[in-house]
Order: C-alpha cells, then sequence, then structure tokens
C-alpha cells in the first residue's frame, strides 16, 4: 500500500472546497462537511477521556468506538456509503447493559461531574448528542443511513452510563441534582 497521507499541505482546499471520499469536491461550509468535523470532534474529545487512567473493560469499549467513529466518518464521507451496521448498534446496546448491571438504580437527575475522567465522559455524551442532531439534519437534507443514526443514540446512552462508571471506579457517587426550590428551602448558615 502507497504513502496516502504522506503530503499533508495540498493547497487542495484554499478556495473553500474540499474532496469527499467518492472525489467530488463540496464547499466546505457544507452541512455534510459540518458532520464529518462534528464526528472528528467527537473522536477527539473521546481520545481525551482515553488519555485517563480507566477500567481496562472501558478502556477498550471506547477504543472498539474510536474506531467505529473513524468509519462513520468515512460513511459520511462517502454519499450512499453503508459502514455503520445493526450489529455495531447492537454492540452498544449490550455494552449499555453491561455497564448499567453495575449501577443502583437512579432515582433522581444527575449532574456531569465528579471524578475527571466522568466529567469526561459527560462531555463526550453531549458532543454525541450534538453528532446526532446534525446528523438528522443531514438525513432530512440528503440522506444518511438509518443505523449511522441509531449508532450515535446508542453511544450517548452508553456515555451517560459510563459516567456513572467511572465515578463509581473513581470511588464517588454520582452528582446529584437540587432543583431551584431545595436549593432555596436550605436555611442560611448564621
Amino acid at each position: 500500500m502507497g504513502n496516502r497521507l504522506s503530503k499533508i499541505v495540498t493547497r487542495t482546499g484554499d478556495a473553500g472546497t474540499t474532496g469527499l471520499g467518492d472525489g467530488s469536491r463540496i464547499g466546505k461550509d457544507s452541512l455534510r462537511i459540518d458532520v464529518i468535523g462534528e464526528v472528528d470532534e467527537l473522536n477527539s474529545t473521546l481520545g481525551v477521556l482515553l488519555a485517563e487512567e480507566l477500567p481496562e473493560a472501558v478502556r477498550k469499549a471506547l477504543t472498539g468506538i474510536q474506531h467505529d467513529l473513524f468509519d462513520l466518518g468515512g460513511e459520511i464521507c462517502m454519499p450512499g456509503y453503508t459502514v455503520i451496521s445493526e450489529a455495531q448498534v447492537l454492540h452498544l446496546e449490550t455494552l449499555v447493559g453491561e455497564f448499567n448491571a453495575q449501577l443502583t438504580p437512579l432515582k433522581e437527575f444527575i449532574l456531569p461531574g465528579g471524578t475527571r475522567a466522568a466529567a469526561l465522559a459527560h462531555l463526550v455524551r453531549s458532543v454525541s448528542r450534538r453528532v446526532e442532531r446534525q446528523l438528522v439534519r443531514l438525513a432530512n437534507a440528503e440522506g444518511v443511513p438509518e443505523m449511522t443514526r441509531k449508532y450515535m443514540n446508542r453511544l450517548s446512552d452508553l456515555m451517560f452510563i459510563l459516567g456513572r462508571v467511572l465515578n463509581q471506579a473513581g470511588g464517588r457517587g454520582d452528582v446529584l441534582w437540587v432543583n431551584a426550590k431545595q436549593r432555596t428551602a436550605t436555611p442560611a448558615a448564621e
């Protein structure tokens, strides 16, 4: 195989366009390019989370997801090309079930936070929700495979669960939300 990335500075995008995987050129301000960039950002935030100390099962799951996200970005880069499969969506559902089984049921809403790793998992979750919204916009405008949208939805669910798992692994509990009425009802210290 040749050196596909041996030339990084190509100058082909200087006029505000970029090449898609099918060889066509498209404006860098297009929705499709926005989505590709959002997927790249999501994968990068996962990379930051992976730089933390993590339980091996979490690390293994996240590393696999990074590879899936690279595939997903390629799928968006080549209109009509499908990579993300039902098996990948089902794998995320399995991970959700396995990791959630380790946790106590939630009775309250939680805030993103606790340990640094848990806070980063919530950041990944919120970025994945943004990617999902952009994928829906792109699907409405140009079409996106159904499994790609489902994958992103399941990923955000998994990241919510992993935030809780990482707090537990770090010796912290969930950071519970306290509503405004409860916060103001607390008597002030004299």
